[in-house]
């Protein structure tokens, strides 16, 4: 397996700020995934091992599939308790900043970081990150931020402190950013990590399990109800859309992380190269959560700068649009217009 992606100058620099820092702090990002939380919680154990006594805090909720991780009760969130996290920035002496490339990320908690005079690790995975920092491991062509955070502790340590405390969250962030190893996963390193993560007792089927067949009823007939009312499907571009009103949402009593994955579903139909979910922000009006994936060369993230404020890999990226559902309706058939000749290809 090659392991040396991150350089021993970044790890050498790496153990000597985790050696020197007495409060360390882990950021994930708004709205944080399974990559964001697995990260997280992943290198906070680690850090434990080595005598820290991180804190991990995040903007907002996250899925309720992955409140099962070991070491979610330790999660702060900005939203819940903004004075006590505002203060811990101010005394802060380390910052990890996982899966995520720029601060603006972070929305109402980005002006404690930016003001924090802690130094500052960036660990990502994302195109072109803009975070100023001491450490920027940022490599587009890991499968996850979880995979590098493996890499790192691998780096650091060995095998040898590799738990299972550290070991689920990392394999739960891998396969929840991949879509279980379905897409930015052909790299045959990505499964010598993983034979390395089943050597300290993970259940990977337990995993699978507790991630994607964790939904409520409610969420299931949601899903149905999205797929079967409001997918509008473009047959000569192979490609779709559907939405999701704060209505549809009140109605199928949502939480967050009922349509985790949802977006994929399209790509089911044969032939189907494109889908985009376009979801009312059920917190804010007028702002609309955009999801696409592809598959094989089309690029989603392409369409996603010139059409949805946002960006992300080839083959899955997000946006924001902060127009009414109808508009936002309009931009989707009209980027799928505008790259029809790649969709028909």
């Amino acid at each position: 397996m090659q392991i040396d992606i991150i350089t021993e100058k970044e790890i050498a620099e790496l153990r000597t700020l985790i050696s020197d820092a007495n409060k360390i702090i882990l950021v994930g990002h708004k709205s944080p995934d399974g990559d964001a939380i697995g990260a997280c919680l992943g290198l906070a154990e680690y850090l434990r091992q080595q005598g820290k006594s991180p804190s991990v805090f995040v903007p907002d909720a996250y899925p309720d599939f992955l409140k099962w991780l070991p070491g979610t009760e330790k999660i702060v969130r900005y939203d819940k308790h903004k004075v006590e996290i505002d203060a811990a920035f101010k005394n802060a002496d380390l910052i990890f900043i996982l899966d995520f490339n720029d601060a603006a990320r972070l929305e109402d908690m980005q002006a404690s970081v930016d003001m924090s005079s802690a130094k500052k690790v960036v660990v990502d995975h994302h195109l072109n990150p803009v975070i100023n920092s001491v450490i920027t491991i940022s490599r587009s062509e890991a499968c996850s931020t979880c995979e590098l955070v493996f890499r790192m502790i691998y780096q650091l340590s060995g095998m040898e402190n590799m738990t299972r405390k550290i070991a689920v969250p990392l394999y739960c962030g891998m396969m929840t950013d991949t879509g279980g190893f379905t897409y930015n996963s052909a790299r045959p390193e990505i499964y010598s990590i993983i034979g390395l993560l089943l050597t300290v007792g993970i259940d990977k089927d337990k995993i699978y399990r507790n991630v994607f067949n964790n939904y409520s009823p409610w969420a299931i007939k949601f899903r149905g109800y999205l797929m079967s009312q409001k997918l509008n499907i473009f047959e000569q571009y192979h490609a779709s859309y559907f939405t999701v009103s704060k209505e549809d949402m009140k109605k199928y009593h949502f939480i967050k992380g009922d349509l985790e994955g949802l977006v994929n579903e399209p790509l089911r139909i044969k032939g189907h190269k494109f889908s985009i979910s376009l979801r009312e922000d059920d917190r804010h009006d007028n702002t609309i959560l955009v999801s696409l994936r592809s598959v094989d060369d089309f690029p989603c993230n392409k369409v996603s700068e010139e059409f949805f404020n946002g960006g992300g890999h080839l083959n899955a990226s997000g946006g924001k649009l902060h127009c009414s559902l109808a508009e936002a309706e309009t931009i989707a058939r009209n980027a799928i217009i505008k790259f029809g000749d790649m969709l028909k290809a």
